[in-house]
């Protein structure tokens, strides 16, 4: 279950990441990289991280992230069940 929780929390940092991230790039202020957004997308983060892509309409122009978040995520989906079938 804790590793749920980890996943729940590094989605919901994550959407938040995007979210303010959309913010700055609204107000064209200093945005945060993009090696930082996909690196918390890679670290637990895909679900919030596509949440965030689809509520904020940010970043789904861009290869690195339409098609990086959503394999992110089948691959996170995809170890939460090998671990539940073969650990647990």
């Amino acid at each position: 279950m804790a590793d749920l929780l980890i996943l729940y929390i590094a989605s919901i940092f994550t959407f938040m990441l995007y979210g303010w991230d959309k913010h700055l790039a609204i107000y064209d202020r200093s945005r945060v990289p993009e090696s930082i957004l996909m690196v918390f997308t890679l670290l637990g983060g895909a679900f919030g991280a596509l949440c965030g892509m689809i509520l904020f309409k940010h970043k789904v122009t861009k290869p690195l992230f339409y098609i990086g978040v959503p394999i992110a995520l089948a691959l996170q989906l995809a170890i939460i069940v090998l671990y539940r079938v073969f650990v647990l």
